[in-house]
């Protein structure tokens, strides 16, 4: 089969177009031949090395994967021969007392497909069989692609963990971004009032479709100051955030007293300076959010099923041209999802 592969970490020229081996299932894996994958922050980090998270190499990437279900294991069950099917990215025991507490994402043994194991970017993928849901059948293989990690890290964040209510105000960092994209539909079907960034003017009338109710360019505003004028000095209930040092400042500064930070991600870098007497003083809870659980991710597939939420994807690049993917990402030139497209 043909996949883009890396054999050192480093740059975008590490990624490779080359044959491996089909994979070979166990019993209770199934054999995905890969249709689409989206492209997420992780296969950029996974790409430059992680010293905390040491993979074998040659790694294959790839998270959020749909295709067609082409091998069956023995043991598996309740999946067929031809499903079309989306992949749940997280890999958990089911065993441990998280996992069957439905707290699946806190399983001691937690790692991601493209991370812990080989991922999508090739023309076939091995994953657990518990790991493959229906596709929507109103959804293209793109479009169930590119929900799938975004949606369950949106909803954790912005539910299980900030506790969005009805009619509270949330700002959510970086509109045009996966968790971003997601996040602002998501905020806003909850009954929230949306406010969000964005790097570019041509951006604005995107996240407005999606359900923003308020849009800062910040490359021309300072966003807190703006939060603050729209929020009559009170500031926001909660912030989502997943850039790092860029923002840091900037989303403690737009909380309103009591309110809540939630991040998942690091784009800018991995350390943040931290005045605790301002977190206490204005009694702040900041929280760190990694994926979500099934559930989670079940009910954002109905949402997608209903069209409640929408997959938005900025454009599609095939298989072999997934260096040029990974620069678009880099370029932050985009809005939504990339995907590849496998034929």
């Amino acid at each position: 089969m043909k996949a883009v592969l890396f054999r050192a970490h480093g740059g975008p020229d590490t990624l490779s177009y080359e044959d491996l081996p089909v994979p070979t299932i166990g019993p209770e894996d199934v054999l995905v031949r890969v249709k689409a994958c989206a492209l997420n922050h992780l296969d950029i980090w996974i790409r430059q090395g992680i010293p905390a998270y040491p993979i074998p190499l040659p790694h294959v990437s790839g998270s959020d994967v749909a295709g067609i279900i082409e091998q069956v294991g023995t043991q598996a069950e309740g999946v067929t021969v031809g499903q079309r099917v989306f992949v749940s990215p997280g890999l958990s025991c089911w065993k441990c007392e998280q996992c069957l507490a439905g707290r699946d994402n806190l399983c001691r043994s937690y790692g991601l497909v493209g991370a812990r194991t080989h991922g999508g970017y090739a023309e076939y993928v091995k994953v657990p069989f518990r790991n493959v849901l229906p596709i929507p059948e109103n959804l293209s293989f793109e479009q169930a692609a590119a929900f799938p990690l975004v949606s369950v890290t949106a909803s954790h964040m912005l539910f299980a963990l900030a506790g969005l209510q009805h009619g509270e105000t949330v700002l959510i960092m970086g509109a045009g971004s996966g968790v971003g994209m997601m996040a602002v539909q998501m905020a806003k079907l909850a009954g929230a009032r949306v406010m969000t960034t964005v790097g570019s003017d041509d951006k604005i009338p995107q996240a407005v479709t999606l359900g923003a109710d308020a849009v800062i360019n910040h490359t021309r505003e300072k966003v807190a100051e703006r939060v603050k004028l729209l929020t009559e000095g009170r500031g926001v209930d909660v912030v989502i955030e997943h850039i790092g040092p860029e923002v840091w400042d900037t989303c403690l500064h737009s909380l309103g007293k009591g309110g809540r930070l939630v991040t998942c991600g690091a784009t800018t870098g991995a350390e943040v300076k931290l005045d605790l007497r301002y977190v206490y003083s204005h009694q702040l809870t900041i929280k760190g959010s990694y994926m979500g659980t099934r559930a989670e991710l079940v009910k954002a597939s109905e949402l997608m099923g209903q069209g409640r939420l929408i997959s938005v994807i900025d454009r599609t690049y095939p298989l072999r041209e997934a260096r040029a993917a990974q620069e678009l990402m880099l370029s932050r030139k985009f809005f939504g999802k990339i995907v590849l497209t496998v034929e």
